[in-house]
């Protein structure tokens, strides 16, 4: 089905060819678009400059917060506030409605947009009310896709956003781009998440996904429904994307002018000669139904392969689950998943932005048709992805036909992929046509004995194992007759519950802090010398989701304090107890001078005045940051004193940009990356950055280190400690 080609590329009236003749660079559709938004004057080296930004309620009072504290005005370009990833209420942390009146408080003093809660999940407001040709959109969202609407969506932490917001720009080298051709057409049964699915396990972790942006073009694309190509174009995110862009036509056309947007439809195909750094053929009709086991949704297989030996599968999942869980409570176990020489799964969901949209759900109730789902099996459940999308699916009578066979509709939320709602039962399985399937992303507590795990699947085979009694089935083995849904969308839903105060603002409106919204603590900044410790020391791949858990951790989201003490708490309980012991040996140090035995010889060994030390923490490993763009991944290890970060390969641009914007050092190295905690390292901070390099001195060995691109603006927001820091700077001054 896909073919690969690692190296560049020039496609000639559709037909690649190896080249290296980069001069057709600008035959590309990211080549008009980026240098569109570019402000630098240098084509290769981009600022690029937002036309709107959203973000979700899980991050987005961070975001305020540190906005305000560097000195926002207003909210420069449409800023949406979206509420659909938080539906915990007085559970453990801050209340959700009141992040929900902060942020409408915030949107009424700056001009923004706000989308209560249930009315929508953001991306898919965004591509029903905001996106269009030619526009570049930035979200504190890792699932900021709208590449089939004629828009480059990029994900990212919440310090690029409150970069725009203050008027400066979101900064890097011209990407990679990887052009995909697509062919074919696919089969019936065979849905969007498993054409990306096929496509994210191939190319995962390669040049031509990693920081890319994918290039959508070919006959294959006219083939596909607008709703098709857009779940496609979320699921990218999980190749390592940075962006992507997709050719356009007269569906895409026809979409816009439905949603009261014909304006905002702009041609876009790649000239007749367009040079890609790689590309990549899909033939469509190829495709196959496929499950993503867990733990990532690059573990991909057919789900006809998976059927021929669900046991050696089920062996691989509890071995890993069992590795991660080690010895808290009884082993992980799916057996009793196995029977009959079939797999049958505890728990479905379609959700979201990927899975509650319109076609997907007609599909499933197409399958379910004459379907009663008995109580005791294989139970379904759906969140259409807005409000308009279930007014729609009960016009047309799609819901009525999913509620009599059983499917549960439930609110537009984000929750069973954010991991905040229908956690499985301990050593139970999910299969979900949602977006990410990382450990404990489904909610589950591994510290607490609690351990379940999640399969991606498309709504598809995931109504076609519902209908085969609860066993693992593609719906491409089924004999179907599937209804041709064309959605509808009534403007006047959003017209009435949505507040959009960009014309009618409120200077004066003051904001309203509920009890558990907090400020950011006072950071320090770096000086010459950084002496650190080790706190944290692991192998292999640390995930965001692992750095800071999307569970129940996110009801602390609007407490910085709080909320750190989340910090690593499934992969390693120590972490935390051991920054905030160092830290506050650097906090006594910083106000009187005074140190311990144990940093007065780490002192002495570097041979400076204490004047020109900074204490913080380090946590090293092999890979660091694959997952969300969430910046609490990065705030809660700067919280709790880091100061530094080790790895061999950081996992994503995204995750690098906020270490950087929380003035955490993105340390690099090829050499081993394992000190033992408890270790401690200093390195002339100076020196890295004029060098671009340097020589972590650690107690056993010295490590030849980068930082990496550092930009000049980069460079200060570390020196300073922080983005917050940094900017106050400049108002001070």
């Amino acid at each position: 089905m896909i073919q690969v080609i690692n190296e560049g590329v020039l496609v000639r009236d559709g037909r690649p060819e190896i080249s290296d003749d980069t001069s057709f660079r600008r035959g590309t559709m990211a080549w008009k678009i980026l240098q569109a938004h570019n402000t630098s004057g240098d084509p290769m080296m981009l600022k690029l400059k937002f036309d709107a930004m959203v973000s979700p309620d899980n991050n987005y009072v961070n975001i305020l917060q540190t906005a305000r504290a560097s000195g926002l005005e207003r909210f420069p370009v449409p800023y949406v506030l979206s509420n659909c990833h938080n539906t915990l209420c007085a559970v453990g942390g801050t209340i959700a409605e009141d992040d929900h009146v902060f942020g409408l408080s915030n949107v009424r003093k700056y001009g923004g947009i706000f989308v209560p809660r249930f009315r929508a999940v953001l991306h898919q407001y965004m591509r029903e009310m905001m996106a269009g040709g030619g526009k570049m959109i930035l979200g504190s969202d890792s699932h900021t896709r709208y590449g089939a609407l004629g828009t480059m969506g990029v994900g990212e932490g919440g310090g690029e956003l409150v970069k725009q917001l203050l008027g400066q720009t979101y900064d890097l080298p011209y990407p990679h781009i990887t052009g995909i051709k697509l062919t074919g057409k696919p089969k019936p049964g065979v849905g969007p998440m498993d054409v990306a699915l096929e496509l994210i396990a191939e190319i995962f972790g390669t040049p031509s996904a990693k920081n890319a942006v994918l290039e959508f073009f070919g006959d294959g694309v006219s083939e596909l429904s607008m709703e098709y190509r857009m779940c496609i174009d979320a699921m990218t995110t999980e190749s390592g994307a940075l962006s992507s862009i997709w050719t356009t036509d007269e569906k895409t056309e026809e979409y816009l002018k439905q949603h009261g947007r014909a304006s905002d439809y702009r041609k876009m195909e790649p000239e007749e000669c367009a040079y890609y750094d790689s590309c990549i053929e899909i033939n469509l009709s190829e495709a196959e139904c496929m499950i993503a086991l867990p733990f990532h949704p690059s573990n991909a297989v057919s789900i006809h392969e998976f059927n021929q030996n669900p046991e050696k599968y089920i062996r691989e999942i509890e071995a890993e689950g069992n590795k991660a869980k080690g010895s808290s409570g009884k082993p992980f176990t799916l057996q009793h998943c196995l029977k009959d020489g079939g797999f049958y799964p505890d728990q479905a969901l379609i959700s979201g932005c990927e899975g509650g949209l319109p076609e997907n759900l007609a599909a499933a109730a197409d399958i379910l048709d004459g379907v009663s789902i008995p109580a005791d099996g294989l139970n379904l459940y759906a969140n259409p992805a807005s409000l308009p999308v279930m007014n729609d699916l009960m016009k047309q009578g799609v819901a009525s036909r999913l509620a009599v066979s059983g499917v549960v509709l439930r609110e537009a939320i984000c929750g069973p992929c954010f991991g905040v709602t229908d956690t499985p039962a301990d050593n139970h399985i999910s299969i979900r046509h949602v977006t990410r399937n990382y450990m404990t992303r489904e909610g589950s507590r591994p510290k607490d004995g609690q351990f379940s795990a999640v399969c991606l699947m498309d709504a598809r085979s995931i109504a076609a194992t519902v209908r085969n009694n609860g066993r693992l089935t593609a719906a491409s083995d089924l004999d179907v007759i599937y209804t041709d849904y064309h959605p509808t969308f009534d403007a006047s839903i959003y017209s009435g519950q949505v507040s959009d105060f960009r014309e009618r603002r409120e200077p004066d409106a003051e904001l309203i802090y509920g009890p558990n919204i907090a400020d950011w603590p006072v950071m320090q900044n770096l000086k010459k010398y950084l002496l650190l410790k080790v706190t944290g020391s692991y192998e292999g791949s640390v995930t965001t989701d692992e750095l800071i858990p999307s569970g129940e951790a996110s009801s602390w989201r609007s407490n910085p304090e709080k909320l750190s003490s989340f910090t690593l708490v499934n992969k390693d309980p120590s972490y935390a107890p051991a920054c905030r012991e160092l830290r506050e040996q650097a906090r006594q140090f910083n106000e009187t001078g005074i140190c311990s035995e144990e940093i007065m010889a780490q002192a002495e060994k570097i041979g400076c005045d204490l004047s020109e030390i900074t204490i913080g923490s380090l946590v090293v490993s092999d890979m660091i940051g694959d997952g969300s763009s969430r910046e609490q991944a990065a705030s809660c290890q700067k919280v709790l004193g880091g100061f530094a970060n080790l790895a061999n390969e950081y996992a994503t641009k995204r995750y690098r940009s906020n270490l950087i914007n929380w003035g955490i050092l993105p340390l690099e190295t090829k050499e081993d990356v394992h000190l033992a905690k408890g270790t401690w390292a200093y390195i002339d901070t100076e020196e890295l950055m004029s060098k671009g390099y340097g020589i972590l001195h650690a107690e056993d060995r010295e490590i030849s280190v980068t930082a990496g691109r550092l930009s000049e603006e980069d460079k200060a927001i570390l020196k300073a400690g922080c983005l917050i820091n940094h900017y106050r700077e400049k108002q001070e001054k």
